[in-house]
């Protein structure tokens, strides 16, 4: 059966650290939802390049195929500053995705507060965190492999660069303030047993484990349509999305 010409059509574009959760509430949407995901690994590459490429991605959207363009990043580093559409685009009012987990920006700045300096963790996050080609990974040489060492700079320098490599990171983990990883379980997604994996790890590298419990509320609200102005922002054609780096609107179009 066609779906009735009344039922909106949007396209999500949306980084691919989401993939599951923006997959499951676009499943239960009464809209009609064509995904994209971009990898994680943009993030990697810096401001630029980043609103560089998703750019190039709302503006291969058919304009006549849909009726808005829902993004599914936060400001994320500014990564989104400087963003139009020649469409309706729709952005939650989120600082980076841990808002997106938690389902307000209330409830993160609450998180924040509870948790300075604390690394977090989601299902997307075990599951897709790898870094991009060209970014801060390549550039420290972090993706090579010990072969590689070798054939770079011989055996003996090679060894001392892996073992160089490994105390600073042991040292990142034990030098924070608050030693910790914290968990996000979305409930929908509990099942998968991504949340004994992150427990597993954290105690493996001498941190702590915390759980925190998510809500896909401001994700649901995205693919449903349900934009109200103090969680959404909607950018009319031939505005730019801008900064405004409070706890309260956090984004806003110019």
């Amino acid at each position: 059966m066609l779906a009735a010409a009344s039922t909106p059509r949007y396209r999500l574009i949306a980084c691919e650290i989401l993939y599951r959760e923006l997959c499951y509430c676009a499943a239960l949407s009464r809209n009609m939802v064509d995904l994209e995901f971009l990898p994680k690994g943009l993030h990697d590459l810096g401001e630029e390049k980043m609103r560089t490429r998703l750019q190039e991605a709302i503006d291969g959207v058919d304009r006549e195929r849909y009726q808005a363009i829902l993004l599914g990043y936060a400001l994320c580093n500014n990564g989104i500053r400087g963003l139009a559409s020649p469409l309706p685009l729709v952005v939650p009012r989120a600082h980076d995705c841990i808002t997106l987990l938690l389902g307000s920006k209330e409830r993160y700045l609450e998180v924040f507060n509870a948790y300075p300096g604390t690394y977090f963790e989601s299902t997307g996050w075990l599951e897709r965190n790898e870094a991009a080609e060209g970014g801060i990974a390549d550039q420290l040489g972090l993706r090579k492999s010990y072969e590689d060492y070798v054939a770079e700079y011989g055996e003996e320098n090679a060894r001392y660069i892996v073992e160089t490599l490994g105390a600073s990171v042991d040292h990142s983990l034990s030098d924070q303030e608050d030693n910790r990883v914290v968990f996000i379980q979305v409930p929908e997604l509990a099942h998968l047993g991504f949340a004994e994996r992150a427990r597993a790890e954290a105690e493996a590298t001498g941190r702590k484990y915390t759980e925190l419990p998510g809500d896909l509320r401001l994700v649901r609200k995205l693919v449903h349509g349900e934009w109200d102005a103090d969680e959404f922002l909607v950018v009319e054609p031939g505005r730019k999305i801008t900064g405004v780096y409070d706890w309260d609107r956090i984004i806003t179009e110019g």
